[in-house]
Formats: C-alpha cells, sequence, structure tokens
C-alpha cells in the first residue's frame, strides 16, 4: 500500500503543479463570499472515509489534576463526557488564565468570552453528543470564523468578519468543540507574531521575557496558548514551518499533514501547493484526536478529493504490546537517520563587536556575543537529545537506518529554489499590490519578490520539486518508514507529512529550561505511522507532560539587564522576514 501511495501522490501533485500554473487559486475572503462545491461531506466526527463512528476518546491514565487547564485536550474531553468536569467550569478555568496572563503572552488577539461562556453553557446541557463537547479551542487568525473578525494580522483584513466558517473549524465546531479566540499570527503568514507593522507581539510561553527566544513561525500565537494553559489545543497552518517549529520551539506536538488531508477551505491563503492546515497540541494523542475530526474530504477543496480513506488515528496512538512494529508492512518500524543529524556542531568563532545599538541596531537582526554563545550551547544540548531519542525508540524496538542524502538534495532543497513558491502568493493578492502596497506592512518583502521572479524560474522551480519528490519517495522511503528532518522545508516544498515534538530541555541558552524539539518526516498518508511511533516514545518519556512556569517566576530580577525581553517592545524588519518568516 506505501508504494501504491507513494505513486498516486506523485501523480496528485504533477497536477496539482499544473493547476496552479494554468488557474492559480484566488482570494476568496471578500465580505459576503460564501463557501463554494455544494454540500460538505461528513467530518470525521459523523464517519467517512472508514473512521470510527462515534469517535473512542482514550482512556485515561492519570488522577485528574487541580488546575482544570492542566487537562489534555482527550483527558478535558473525557472528563466533560463523564461529568466529571463541566464546560462552563473549564471555560472559565482558560479565560481566567487567558485574563491574568496573556497581557505578557500576547498569544490571542481577539477574546470571545461571552461566545464561549454561552456555549459553554449549551454544551454542559448537551454532555457527551459529540466527542470535543465543551472543549474550549484556540483558532489561528487565518482561519474563518463566522460572525468574528479573521484578520491574519494585516492591514488588508483588519475589518474582515467572515459569515462563515472554514471547513476544519466547522468540523471542529460540530464535533462540539468552543472557540476560546482567534490567535496572533504573523501579518498574512509571513514571520512570527506580530502586528502589521513589525511590532512583536506573542512570546515564547518558555521564556517570555527574552526576546531572542523565538516563539515559532506564523501559528507562534497558536502554540503559545497551547503550552501557556490558555487552551486545550490549537489550530495551525504550515507553509514553511509554522506547526511543526512553534511546536518545537514550546514543548508540543504538531502535525502538519499530507497535502490535501485537511481542507483549506475558509483559510485565507499563502501558496497554493504548500499550505497545509493541522493541530498543535500537547502530545500525540491530543494531535490524533484533534487530526481525526479536522482530515477528510471537502468538494470545496480540491485538493482534499480522492485521496487514500482518513486512517483511525486514535488506534494509532493506543497503547500497543511488544516492539514498534509497522502497522502495514510488518517487522519493526525503520527510522532514517540523515548526514549530520548527529553531528556536534563547530564551537563559534569570536564574533565581531556590537554595531551602536542606537545607529545600527534593528530589533535583534545583528549578531551578539551573548546570542552566538547561547546558539552553540543549545545546539550541544540538541545533538545529545537527538541520541538519546533515537536510543529510546531503539529500545522500544524500532530500527535505526543511516541514510545517505537523496541524489541532488543540497539543490533542489536550497534557498532558491524553496523562493519559487513566491509568485503563487503575489498572485492571489495581486488586486491589493495594485491598490496600495502599504497594506502589507512589515510583510511587502516576498510579494514583491514573488511579481519579480521571471516565469522561467518558476516553471524550473517548479519542475525540480518534483524531481525532489520522486527521489524522496524512491531514495529515502524506499530504505525505512519515518526519516530525521532538522529543518521542515524540504518535506514542506513536497507536501508530505511532518511531525514535530519535544525531546529534551537545555537551561544554558536562558537561564531558565526550555525545549528541544525533533523532527520526523513519513511518506504520503502516513500521518498515523508518525503518531503511532510518537506516542510510544511519549509512554517512555516525560518530555511531553512538562509545562511552563507561569511569567512572574521568569520575571528578570529587578535592577538587572532581564536579558534581551527587558528591552520595550521589540521589532520585526526586512531581514526577519527574509530570514525567520516563512
Amino acid at each position: 500500500m506505501g508504494e501504491l501511495n507513494r505513486r498516486r501522490f506523485l501523480e496528485r501533485m504533477t497536477a496539482l503543479t499544473a493547476t496552479a500554473m494554468a488557474a492559480p487559486a484566488t482570494l476568496s475572503a471578500a465580505p459576503g463570499a460564501r463557501p463554494a462545491g455544494g454540500a460538505r461531506i461528513g467530518s470525521a466526527a459523523t464517519g467517512h472515509g472508514g473512521q470510527p463512528e462515534p469517535l473512542e476518546l482514550p482512556s485515561a491514565h492519570r488522577p485528574q489534576p487541580t488546575d482544570l487547564t492542566e487537562l489534555t485536550l482527550a483527558e478535558a474531553a473525557r472528563a466533560l463526557r463523564d461529568g466529571e468536569v463541566g464546560a462552563v467550569e473549564l471555560v472559565e478555568a482558560y479565560l481566567a488564565r487567558i485574563g491574568r496572563w496573556d497581557p505578557r503572552y500576547q498569544a490571542f488577539n481577539t477574546v470571545v468570552s461571552q461566545a464561549a461562556l454561552e456555549a459553554a453553557r449549551s454544551a454542559d446541557r448537551t454532555r457527551g453528543r459529540a466527542p470535543l463537547t465543551g472543549v474550549p479551542l484556540a483558532i489561528k487568525d487565518n482561519y474563518f470564523t463566522a460572525g468574528v473578525r479573521t484578520t491574519a494580522n494585516s492591514f488588508i483584513f483588519e475589518d474582515f468578519v467572515p459569515d462563515y466558517d472554514a471547513t476544519s473549524w466547522e468540523r471542529l465546531r460540530d464535533a462540539g468543540a468552543i472557540l476560546l479566540g482567534k490567535t496572533q499570527m504573523g501579518p498574512l503568514a509571513t514571520t512570527a507574531a506580530s502586528t502589521p507593522t513589525g511590532e512583536r507581539t506573542t512570546v515564547n510561553a518558555w521564556a517570555p521575557y527574552h526576546e531572542d527566544v523565538s516563539p515559532g513561525g506564523s501559528s507562534s500565537g497558536s502554540a503559545t496558548a497551547v503550552a501557556a494553559r490558555m487552551a486545550a489545543s490549537s489550530t495551525g497552518t504550515q507553509t514553511g514551518g509554522s506547526i511543526t517549529n512553534p511546536s518545537n520551539a514550546q514543548g508540543l506536538t504538531g502535525i502538519k499533514p499530507t497535502m490535501g488531508r485537511v481542507s483549506l477551505h475558509g483559510i485565507l491563503p499563502l501558496t497554493y501547493t504548500r499550505d497545509h492546515p493541522g493541530p498543535l497540541a500537547r502530545d500525540a494523542v491530543d494531535a490524533a484526536l484533534m487530526l481525526q475530526v479536522m482530515a477528510g474530504p471537502d468538494p470545496a477543496d480540491p485538493r482534499s478529493l480522492g485521496l487514500p480513506p482518513v486512517p483511525d488515528y486514535l488506534r494509532a496512538v493506543r497503547k500497543g504490546q511488544g516492539a514498534l512494529m509497522h502497522p502495514e508492512r510488518g517487522g519493526a518500524v525503520r527510522i532514517g537517520v540523515l548526514p549530520g543529524y548527529l553531528d556536534e556542531p563547530e564551537p563559534p568563532e569570536e564574533p565581531a563587536p556590537d554595531p551602536d545599538p542606537d545607529v545600527d541596531r534593528i530589533g535583534s537582526s545583528f549578531p551578539r556575543r551573548e546570542r552566538t554563545q547561547a546558539a552553540y550551547r543549545r545546539e550541544v544540548a540538541t545533538a545529545e537529545a537527538r541520541r538519546r531519542m533515537l536510543a529510546t525508540l531503539e529500545d522500544l524496538g524500532a530500527e535505526i537506518v543511516e541514510l545517505d542524502f537523496p541524489t541532488q538534495w543540497e539543490t533542489l532543497t536550497s534557498f532558491n529554489f524553496n523562493n519559487v513558491r513566491l509568485p503563487e502568493r503575489s498572485e492571489i493578492f495581486l488586486e491589493h499590490l495594485r491598490d496600495d502596497v502599504r497594506q502589507f506592512g512589515v510583510s511587502l518583502a516576498p510579494w514583491i519578490n514573488g511579481l519579480l521572479l521571471p516565469a522561467a524560474e518558476y516553471v524550473r522551480g517548479s519542475r525540480a520539486r518534483l524531481v525532489l519528490l520522486k527521489e524522496v519517495l524512491d531514495e529515502v522511503f524506499g530504505r525505512c518508514d519515518l526519516v530525521t528532518q532538522t529543518a521542515p522545508y524540504p518535506f514542506d516544498m513536497v507536501g508530505l507529512p511532518l511531525i514535530g515534538f519535544p525531546i529534551g530541555f537545555e537551561a544554558e541558552s536562558t537561564g531558565h529550561p526550555r525545549p528541544i524539539g525533533g523532527m520526523f518526516g513519513a511518506e504520503p498518508y502516513a500521518e498515523h505511522h508518525l503518531l503511532s511511533v510518537l506516542a510510544a516514545y511519549q509512554r517512555a518519556t516525560d518530555w511531553h507532560l512538562r509545562r511552563p512556569e507561569n511569567p512572574d517566576a521568569l520575571r528578570p530580577d529587578e535592577g538587572g539587564e532581564g536579558g534581551p525581553g527587558a528591552s520595550p517592545q521589540a521589532r520585526y524588519d526586512l531581514f526577519d522576514v527574509m530570514d525567520t518568516g516563512e
């Protein structure tokens, strides 16, 4: 089945590339826009494609915590269903944390307190009728939410209120989930969360006073909301790392599904052939539950049609017996390790003196000695965490396979080839570019670059992406089932699934514990393999159970320098957008 899926996926991505060139996406986000494509096929909560009906919630494995916001998504759903907790009680607990701590975290740009409480009162009257009844979620602000502003943190959509829901949020809502609010994001999903003019907003929940500790990519508001226990789970989108990167940065489990597995209808677009919606959750079980509800065909998004049936993700994360066995091929799960994954970093050279901060410094774009040394110490800790992670999986029964890079890997995954996606985003926003480029604020540069990229380069890059996909499918997944990744971009380029998850912590870079993340990629439609392996790993480790302290415990000493985050509100600049944006 794996080889068949690989061939089918290569054919689909070839057709998708041709579609993007011949009939590119349109920005159907104008006020009054309505969904196209007729009636929606049923969601996972109502059963389709062989999925379970109703969803069987995982069993509880620990006593109920005193603080209800400590409950995982699955634990909360079960406690609500069994009457151990009320939806109003749970929503009030989350709203209290948002009210107390979000002025520091700045994870939300809209909180719908009264609507959430009304939905909770309704959920308490209908307890148990849907799998997520009464569970509070945070939704990234590029997902349409009927009657609630959807701004993408941009000037273009600052007053936009959609009159229908994104398909994936509609499925979560139909499964009983409650909307707490919309999360901060990079303007139009181009960098970590900031205002349209570049003032940074969301901070990392593990280092809320350290400006130089990134909260992740454009879904950083969603990540901070979950890590800081201001939502049970959240949604994100990934075009260039914005589910897996924030998950790695904040100790979460985030899964970017195969292209088309989750509908993009009702989500403000960035790149037609690379946008992926998915969940950011506290562990593999929660990610499986979220994905089970979000995934499935949608006639309003052709990318989601004609795929293999959605597997039972919740079954994949249940505790099994014996070694990690491949559920279809049989034998031990093979985890491929690419060259350099376990290499120790080289000690840094002494950096040049800092520029005059009053003249040359913009945000945190220029290197500093402290940042260089902290980054080196973190890289050393990351290499050790990766070795421990692979050793744990090998002890559990996985087979570790050393791989070579696929042919032309370095060339095909280079910055230049990655950037051929830019004309797709420029085409979508062409009317706005013609009208007033100031509407794009700090994120303007990629749209201008997309306008200037020659058509021949776009066509050549699109062909190169298909070559890369074929080589990954043949040369990597011919020898393994999962593969280590150090960056999300290669698999984002070709639409293959990725999962980010915590594998350790280090404290030397900030003086406080900070998560270290790992990342696995898989072949097309193999999200259940990723979830199964990760669930086994998380049963054997406790990294996913750790939570950041509240901001008052992490505040810098009074009178001290306070670290990088003690300065006034920082800004993202052009270099940040180019270097760290999607």
